[in-house]
């Protein structure tokens, strides 16, 4: 059975910072890309950042030089380091491992941003 488990979620003043974590099990975890996603009330989920299995990391324009992802292999678990927080940062915020066709989803954790 795999398992994907977001933590490190929670309020936050803007400009702040906050990492997340996703532990897997159940999988093979240095086989698998992994990304982070989020979906803001009332907006459609939207891809944040990826990091493959070889280490290679992508991000969308709007996290650059704020957000980094990074994986543990050891540990089956990938992070998301988030700087400079925002308000529209707001979301929650889940993880997912796929490979080929095959993908799974974490429940999300909320990231609020707010003063």
């Amino acid at each position: 059975q795999v398992q994907l488990v977001e933590s490190g979620g929670g309020l936050v003043q803007p400009g702040g910072s906050l990492r997340l974590s996703c532990a897997a099990s159940g999988i093979i975890f240095s086989d698998w890309h992994m990304g982070w996603y989020r979906q803001a009330p009332g907006k459609q989920r939207e891809l944040v950042a990826q990091i493959a299995n070889t280490n290679a990391a992508y991000y969308v324009e709007d996290v650059k030089g704020r957000f980094t992802a990074s994986r543990d292999n050891g540990k089956s678990t990938v992070y998301l380091q988030m700087n400079s927080l925002k308000p529209e940062d707001t979301a929650i915020y889940s993880c997912r491992a796929y490979k080929s066709i095959t993908s799974y989803w974490g429940q999300g954790t909320q990231v609020t941003v707010s003063s």
